[in-house]
């Protein structure tokens, strides 16, 4: 497979478009204190992709917290991937992580 390096354009208007949908806030706010423990029933599981290395930390750290409260069971050690043939398929599948927790 050949990697291509992503064009500089599209790194800055990826994170002019994150500062400006607060998408990390907004994120930080589902995973920390009591937001998604709340609508998840007992044995629901909380299942998030993330596209990007700030995002997927946070999910990750969350995750972990969760798991270390008593609140998650951490159902992915290593997250999820696309896989060769479904990156040639769907190019935008290459930087996507899959991370998945269950709810005690």
């Amino acid at each position: 497979m050949k990697h291509q390096r992503i064009h500089p354009a599209t790194l800055t208007f990826q994170g002019i478009r994150i500062f400006v949908n607060r998408e990390l806030d907004d994120l930080k706010a589902l995973l920390s204190g009591d937001a998604a423990p709340k609508v998840l029933k007992p044995c629901g599981r909380l299942v998030i992709i993330s596209f990007h290395s700030l995002e997927d930390r946070i999910v990750k750290d969350a995750m972990r917290e969760g798991a270390s409260n008593g609140t998650y069971r951490v159902l992915t050690k290593k997250p999820v991937t696309a896989g060769d043939q479904e990156v040639e398929s769907n190019p935008r599948a290459r930087s996507a992580k899959l991370r998945a927790a269950e709810r005690i």
